[in-house]
């Protein structure tokens, strides 16, 4: 299979640790800790794990025995925290205790070049990596790898691999598995006791072909404990030999609703078998049809994650000749080099079953730590859940919703372990937990500081002085960070800081309490300052407006740290970003100081003249104010002031008038309109004026049935008559039958003409279905004389 040499894998514990499974050919690999200090043979496994932050190698050992070996998958066991791997080996003395396994001896057979073929094993590792606590060969008397390894919630393991012997499906106790695919398939997969000491079933998928049909990338087991396999199959190049000897993806077991149900016998492909392999959920190929090359993976890492999300990563589109499938506003629709780019592939099978994710926010930021009392908005993160049972740990009764959110406080000074059950009772599993720690304390700190312009007035160097307090115990030398708003960020206590800006600028400089031994953290004290050698006092806002006219001033002074605002009308503001309402049309100067003693010159100052116009009067009236069946509705315009007027009628359709002329408007169905008229005066100023008008219609329908087209006048247009007509369909035909007008809008007529010509004089025949606003529907059929 393609790359076994170098086929690796990275995960995490729940602490953020890092766990590695790969080989290595070197004997003098870094050994810390680990069960096997020394190489076995020409190649072994090698297992690490290191710290967080990647500074630590925690332990290390080589895993293998005297030939070659390869540990290509690993997993923690979620009951016992214990490390599972697996891979492939020839090495007949593979480490590890095997008495009452499924395969204490190696069973693999001689290839045509005289070395054993490989049988797959799973090894047991303490976490600490001290103890080699188990192994089994895994395989027949042919060739077996494993290329996945992966946990169900209850702590057994499962594998998945591929095989060249005979595999049946076994099954233990109530479990039958069935097969997918052929009779005697080259992938498989296995559920294990967690003690290695019997399968408690196994199934095959493929095409009952000896070769391997995919070489295997990602590997799930849900919540549910339905399983996900991804993979590639097919040789590159179709018209050279594959040194891997595949079968291809031809005839590989497909359902019904698949992306792609067909391929070139060179594409991925995507199966999620059922709990206890007792059916095929979902079965689908997946790339492009042809050109040159095949979509393959080259490395890389592909993951689902617990939803049963594949994330894929491809090696694609390589020289051109097709097009890879993208979807409408990705960032990357095509190949943009002339050689293989890397595709990136998100499907969602949603066959994993409900679950739960709470989490917990404070004024809208993620937080479990309080003070008393303390109010949280618990969150569910998963949101695939039919309602959720909340139970707060405080002797409240449980709380069951259909919101994914809810809201509780807390006031007792302790820590609660909050419960949220998700529930579905469609999905697969029916109800999902899980857990989130709330803290609550009385130990508040109050954040203070103050901040000095330090050296000389040209410099920008500032002291931060934290003059924070505390409740109960003192802070500690990292209880805060400094983030001086230009990228910079120093852990500190309550000592001064100084930092140096490198360019002027203004920066908003936070004081944050870090340390959560204190009930407010992470409370944060902003304040921005401006950093300039010299104090420049400048604004923003728009210098002309409309009575009452809202001025919203935007400071952008360089420096200054007090600022007096002068808004020309008597009125004075220290704010340093100040709104100020002008009630009266004029002109009015605005004068604003700024200070700052930290500057070379102190203090500056900056003027300009806001106009403010006064607003026309918007005023109208209308007649008849009893409605008149089917009558139209007149608008008299009584504004003042206006040069300008917009009218809007309540139903959709308005008008534009520069003139104080009346208007007249027919409304099409019974009810009550809010008419608005807008009016502008000469500078923009607008008003605006609101009454209800009532309109009572009485559908009815007529078409003319003659016109003379290409003559002014009232008739040498024809259009649908009526009132109280909402939806519409006009076909007009000639005596052949042929279709020469139609139209769906009753505001569109027929100018006797058929793409740009004029027909001749004849009698024309028509068909009209209309629906009225009540919702009733009428058909009319008729003549239309076209006269010239």
């Amino acid at each position: 299979n393609y790359g076994d040499d170098s086929r690796s894998e990275v995960i995490l514990d729940g602490a953020a640790n890092i766990y590695v499974a790969a080989q290595t050919q070197s004997p003098d690999f870094p050994i810390v800790g680990g069960f096997q200090n020394k190489i076995g043979g020409g190649q072994d496994g090698i297992i690490l794990k290191i710290d967080p932050s990647c500074n630590n190698l925690i332990w290390s050992s080589y895993l293998g025995g005297s030939l070659d070996d390869g540990a290509f998958v690993l997993d923690i066991n979620p009951q016992t925290q214990d490390i599972y791997v697996g891979g492939a080996t020839i090495s007949s003395n593979f480490p590890g205790s095997k008495t009452g396994t499924i395969g204490p001896s190696f069973g693999g057979g001689t290839e045509p070049d005289g070395k054993p073929s490989p049988d797959g094993f799973v090894a047991i590792i303490s976490n600490n990596g001290n103890t080699l606590k188990q192994s089994t060969f895994i395989g027949t008397s042919s060739v077996e790898i494993i290329y996945g390894l992966k946990f169900d919630r209850k702590g057994f393991p499962y594998i998945m691999g591929t095989t060249r012997g005979p595999w049946p499906a076994r099954g233990s106790g109530t479990v039958t598995p069935l097969t997918f695919g052929g009779s005697d398939n080259s992938q498989f997969i296995a559920k294990l006791d967690p003690n290695l000491s019997s399968y408690v079933y196994t199934t095959t998928f493929g095409t009952g072909s000896k070769k391997p049909n995919i070489s295997p990338v990602a590997f799930l087991v849900d919540r549910c404990e339905n399983v996900y396999i991804s993979g590639w199959g097919g040789w590159l190049q179709p018209t050279t030999k594959d040194p891997y000897d595949h079968a291809g993806v031809v005839g590989l077991p497909i359902t019904s609703d698949a992306i792609k149900g067909s391929t070139d016998n060179r594409d991925f492909y995507f199966i999620v078998i059922q709990k206890n392999a007792s059916q095929l959920l979902y079965g689908t190929y997946f790339g492009q049809d042809n050109g040159e090359y095949g979509e393959h993976v080259d490395g890389g890492t592909s993951r689902y994650d617990q939803q049963g999300v594949i994330y894929q990563a491809i090696c694609a589109n390589c020289f051109g000749g097709a097009r890879f499938p993208t979807t409408p506003g990705v960032i990357g629709p095509v190949n943009g080099s002339t050689g293989c780019n890397l595709a990136a592939v998100k499907i969602s099978f949603d066959f994993a079953g409900v679950a739960s994710g709470p989490k917990a926010y404070f004024r809208g930021v993620p937080d479990t730590i309080g003070c008393s009392p303390f109010t949280v908005n618990f969150r569910d993160t998963i949101l695939n859940a039919k309602s959720y049972q909340w139970n707060f740990d405080d002797g409240t009764p449980d709380t069951i919703t259909t919101d994914f959110s809810i809201t509780h406080t807390f006031t007792d000074i302790r820590s609660y372990r909050v419960r949220l059950i998700a529930i579905d009772p469609n999905s697969c599993n029916e109800k999902d937990t899980a857990y989130t720690t709330i803290r609550v304390g009385n130990d508040s700190a109050t954040i203070a500081m103050d901040i000095n312009k330090i050296g000389a007035c040209e410099a920008l160097e500032y002291q931060f002085n934290n003059l924070s307090t505390p409740q109960t115990k003192p802070f500690t030398n990292t209880s805060f960070t400094w983030d001086f708003g230009d990228g910079t960020r120093v852990d500190a206590g309550t000592a001064p800081v100084t930092h140096s800006y490198p360019q002027p600028g203004s920066y908003t400089v936070k004081l944050v309490l870090t340390d959560t031994s204190y009930c407010n953290s992470p409370d944060s004290l902003p304040y921005s300052l401006r950093v300039n050698p010299l104090v420049v006092a400048q604004f923003e806002t728009p210098d002309k407006g409309c009575a009452p006219y809202e001025a919203v001033f935007n400071n952008t002074s360089l420096a200054g740290n007090e600022f007096l605002w002068d808004f020309g009308d008597g009125s004075t503001s220290t704010e340093e970003f100040p709104v100020h309402v002008y009630n009266s049309p004029g002109q009015y100067t605005v004068r604003l100081t700024a200070r700052d003693e930290r500057t070379c010159n102190k203090v500056d100052d900056t003027t300009m003249v806001i106009t403010v116009y006064e607003k026309p009067t918007a005023a109208f009236s209308y007649s008849p104010v009893t409605p008149e069946i089917n009558k139209p509705t007149i608008f008299y315009n009584s504004s003042i002031g206006g040069v300008r007027h917009v009218w809007y009628f309540g139903e959709g359709d308005s008008l534009v008038k520069n003139t104080m002329d009346t208007v007249l408007h027919q409304y099409n169905v019974t009810g009550t309109f809010n008419a608005m008229l807008v009016t502008y005066n000469a500078a923009g100023c607008p008003d605006t004026a609101i009454h209800p008008v009532e309109s009572l219609i009485n559908p009815l329908l007529d078409v003319p049935n003659a016109f003379t087209p290409g003559r002014f006048g009232r008739n040498s247009i024809i259009k649908v008559e009526g009132f109280g007509i909402v939806k519409m369909s006009w076909k007009i035909y000639d005596r052949w039958g042929q279709k020469v007008f139609e139209t769906n809008d009753r505001n569109i007529g027929w100018d006797g003409t058929k793409n740009g010509q004029v027909l001749p004089l004849d009698v024309y025949t028509y068909t009209l279905d209309v629906e009225y606003f009540d919702g009733k529907r009428y058909r009319k059929t008729g003549d239309i004389t076209l006269i010239k």
